[in-house]
């Protein structure tokens, strides 16, 4: 018997309802096992460019909110994930022109760069959506063997949120490593374009809401935990 489209959106809005919140003395138990990697959190997203989006904005408070928590726990390894594209980025042909290297847009957005443990962040920088590819992501991991918690925040929940979260659950399970991924949902989030909005631009229409649960689902099937919030 299979599961009708419709039954599938009406669970999938309850399995969001019901998501679980962890506490953050729990998780934060043992900070230096703990990393947060923040993925796109620029001004090409959320404050300015072809690709900004309020929606990409309205996720730096909780995110950065979570970092403060974080560092005041002890977890002192944060990795910043950042687009910093050049001008003829083949990604340009899927995606319109954003976040060129040495313009502002490749920049974190002012709220993380006021955070005053700001200086002691990794920026990673990549030239697609795909952060484990050509941005020393694996090298930095492997410079930090201790680390085995990974606290995922950004955008897109179905771009480069979802391909950082896959590739760190994808590298655990491929190597047998005992981590845990974890990814707040008020704490990433996409973009929304509607159907005539698209078709005016010629462009493929995105509906964020839809999509931000279906691959939030999607982590969770593959063994990421998705959690409502860390408080």
């Amino acid at each position: 018997m299979t599961v009708s489209e419709n039954e599938f959106l009406n669970y999938l809005d309850s399995w969001l309802a019901e998501l679980p919140a962890l506490a953050a003395k729990d998780l934060f138990a043992q900070p230096g096992k703990t990393a947060l990697l923040s993925v796109d959190l620029t001004n090409a997203f959320c404050k300015e460019g072809n690709l900004s989006s309020p929606r990409a904005a309205a996720l730096v408070a909780p995110a950065t909110a979570l970092m403060r928590s974080a560092w005041q726990a002890g977890v002192h390894q944060f990795a910043l994930l950042q687009d910093c594209h050049r001008p003829d980025a083949l990604e340009f042909g899927a995606f319109a022109p954003h976040a060129v290297c040495g313009t502002a847009e490749s920049e974190a957005v002012d709220e993380i760069k006021a955070l005053p443990f700001f200086d002691q962040m990794t920026i990673l920088t990549k030239n697609a959506v795909v952060p484990g590819e050509n941005s020393d992501l694996d090298a930095w991991l492997t410079e930090r063997p201790e680390l085995d918690t990974f606290l995922i925040v950004g955008d897109c929940t179905d771009i480069c949120a979802y391909l950082l979260a896959m590739h760190l659950r994808g590298k655990a399970n491929a190597y047998h490593l005992p981590w845990r991924v974890i990814v707040p949902e008020n704490c990433v989030g996409t973009y929304d374009l509607p159907l005539e909005t698209a078709k005016q631009l010629g462009a493929m229409p995105h509906p964020g809401d839809l999509l931000h649960k279906v691959f939030l689902y999607h982590m969770k099937l593959n063994g990421i935990e998705v959690v409502k919030e860390i408080h």
